[in-house]
Parts: structure tokens; sequence; C-alpha cells
């Protein structure tokens, strides 16, 4: 992860406030605050190189004087961070979000100047540590076992450049690519870290990888046809196997996971035997209860995953590719479609209850 930061742990102060004048009932200028901005091409990486150290105190208010009784708040300190950003205090509890452009959260406020109420002495700004977490944001995250082909898939589809190679886990690190269409339409699409068994549980990547997927409007599982094994000491899977434990995992992590869009790319269509395969994962696909028997009653999800397309594809010949992109770009323009309807229906009802 040495090239790609997820999390950051900083110190962030509001400014002290001035002193008031006790004379002449002269009143302190407030603290400055610390503010959070989301802004689009920022890095945690970024953040931590221009800050080393990590600290973040905005300025001191202005002491009340003959000249001006009322001090000038101190200055403001912006911190811009990436789009997709938690803000968690120190036990991990959630405290704001950024996921727009301009968005603010204010991180720590600054103290009162003195006055009458303070005895004309100036108040501490507030002080804490805090956690930013990004999770990516993306139209469609691509989700599959190590080796399954999505470092492939996104060059393929995105002027990506991740890393290939015949090796699991060749993705150590989050890839963002987009699709470009003819008229101009952009699809953003994640290549993260690859899954195993277990991963709820944190084993592997886990949670590096799972926390990423909860900001994708949509998933897209790429599964080998031949079926996957991380090692000789682990068990063969078939792909009908890995798409029930790749569900399992999304689960476990979170069950909302599991309610989002998602589409199946069906990999490596180019080897032997793979149209056989294929009839036999469909047969599967279309009647799932009568082949859950093939896994131990733990493996087995409480829903199965429902897919919008099942798409046979072959990164290694380009067949299918074009047909994917077009079954991304018409999943993701019904879902615009279906926001934007509720967007209606509660636009009218507030202005009916308004009459």
């Amino acid at each position: 992860y040495s090239n790609f930061i997820d999390n950051l742990r900083v110190y962030v102060r509001g400014g002290t406030g001035g002193m008031g004048y006790p004379n002449l009932g002269g009143e302190g200028g407030r603290g400055g605050d610390v503010w959070f901005v989301a802004r689009e091409r920022t890095t945690l990486k970024s953040i931590r190189e221009k800050y080393p150290h990590k600290r973040f105190v905005a300025g001191t208010g202005a002491n009340s004087s003959v000249k001006a009784l009322k001090g000038e708040k101190g200055r403001d300190y912006e911190v811009h961070v990436p789009l997709g950003i938690s803000v968690l205090d120190d036990d991990g509890k959630q405290i704001g979000e950024l996921n727009a452009a301009g968005e603010r959260f204010l991180a720590a406020r600054g103290g009162l100047g003195g006055s009458l109420a303070t005895n004309f002495l100036p108040c501490k700004g507030q002080r804490r540590t805090v956690h930013l977490d990004l999770k990516l944001i993306a139209d469609v995250g691509l989700v599959g076992f190590p080796n399954a082909g999505k470092s492939s898939l996104l060059s393929k589809i995105s002027h990506a450049k991740p890393e290939i190679a015949n090796y699991a886990f060749t993705t150590i690190q989050p890839e963002l690519g987009k699709i470009m269409y003819a008229d101009y339409k952009q699809i953003s699409v994640a290549d993260l870290p690859g899954l195993i068994e277990g991963a709820h549980a944190n084993k592997g990547m886990g949670h590096k990888f799972l926390k990423h997927v909860e900001r994708t409007k949509q998933l897209l599982l790429v599964v080998d046809i031949s079926g996957f094994q991380l090692s000789l000491k682990t068990q063969f899977r078939t792909a009908f196997e890995t798409i029930l434990l790749l569900t399992k995992e999304l689960e476990l992590y979170k069950e909302e996971l599991v309610t989002k869009p998602a589409l199946l790319a069906i990999n490596k269509m180019d080897l032997p035997c793979a149209k056989d395969n294929l009839d036999e994962l469909m047969t599967q696909l279309e009647n799932p209860q009568d082949f859950l028997h093939l896994l131990e009653e733990e493996m087995i999800p409480a829903n199965t995953l429902e897919f919008k397309e099942v798409i046979p594809i072959s990164t290694y010949t380009g067949e299918g590719i074009e047909e994917l992109k077009i079954c991304l770009r018409k999943s993701i323009d019904e879902q615009a479609e279906q926001v934007n309807e509720e967007y209606r229906k509660k636009k009218i009802l507030l202005l009916q209850t308004s009459k």
C-alpha cells in the first residue's frame, strides 16, 4: 500500500480566542476554525506529503484594544481532502462525511474571545485527533477472487493501466478507470484487491477491499469460468461456488452490499471446455436452490445475488467486451432514471401536502 493511502490520522486544533479589554468592556476575537473541504484531484497521500506533521492549527483571535474593542476572528484553516472521506473520531465513531466537491466539515471550532462572560480571559479552541477514512466513489466496483481477470478487464474497457500478471494478488491497491462512450458519457470503474474466503473477517486484504465496495453504485462480479483455487492447500471452487462465496463475503461484511444492482462477467471464455462449463453454470444460476448442496452450510449466503445481465467475455481475445460496456451503460442509465423518478415523486408529494 505504499502508493495508495486510504486512512490518515491527523491532529486538528481550533485557534485560541483573543484577550478582552476589561476597562472598556472590549471583546477579544474568536479563534479560527479548522475545516475539511472536499476537492477533486486530491489524495490522502498528497496531504501526508504536504503536511508531514499532520497537524492543522487555526489562527488566534485578535486581542481587544482601544482602537478595536471587538477583536477580529482568527484565520480559519482549510484542509483540502478527497471525495469519499468519512471523518472518524479516535473511538472509530463516524462524525462526518464528504462525498461531493465543495462539501465542508467543521473539524475543530475556535475558542471564544475574552469578554465579560469569561472574565475577559480567552478560551482555547477545540482540539482532537481524527481519522480520515477514504472509500472510493465509483459507478461500478469489480468484485472477484484473485486472478479472475479484473485488472485485465479494466485495462480493456478503460484507459487505466493496472498491473497484470498470472499470479494471485497482482492488485495490491485499488485502481480507478473510466469507460468513455461515443456521446462523451463516462462511467467510473474501480478494480479492487481480490477477495479470499474469510475476507469479511479481515483475512487477506479483507476490510481494505470491502470498505471500498460500499460507495460503488453497482457491482460487476468477475468470475473465472474454469473455477478458482488460491493455493494447493486450499479447496478448488467451481465458477458457481465462487459466485456463492463472493456473495457470502459481501453479505457477512455488510448486508446492504447484496442489495446493490449487480452484473456478472464470466471471464476466460477462450479456454478449452469453456462453452460446456458455461452451459452448466447457466443451468445452476437458473435454479440455484438445486445446487446449494455443493457447498458447506455455513458458506451458503442467505440471499443469492440477482444479476441484471450475465455476459460471457474473454479479456484475452476481446470477446464480449463491447457487449459488457453496453450492458454497464444501460444498467447505470436505468438506475439514474429510477433515482430521478423517485426524486420527482417526492417533489410532487411535497407540493400536494403543502397545498
